[in-house]
């Protein structure tokens, strides 16, 4: 997992790259992510597997996020975003 931290302290971005990988990996990495984050981060998880098309936004609705919405990348991927509450 590539993890880029795009602001540090309360909320900010983070973007989480599971391209190549394979469910249930990019949730994993997701909830990794998230842990001990503020409420009002973002996590973007950057995935080329389509199950994170469902998986994320289940993810979110399970643990009481936001799930912001989905964007295609570049190439064969899509980038999906929750905001952390």
């Amino acid at each position: 997992m590539a993890l880029d931290d795009a602001a540090a302290g309360g909320g900010g971005r983070v973007t989480v790259d599971a391209t190549g990988m394979l469910c249930p990996l990019p949730i994993i990495e997701l909830a990794k992510a998230a842990r001990g984050r503020d409420a009002g981060t973002e996590i973007t998880v950057l995935a080329t597997d389509l199950a994170a098309r469902v998986d994320v936004p289940a993810w979110a609705r399970m643990t009481g996020h936001e799930f912001v919405g989905e964007k295609k990348t570049d190439g064969a991927g899509i980038a999906l975003t929750v905001r952390l509450r």
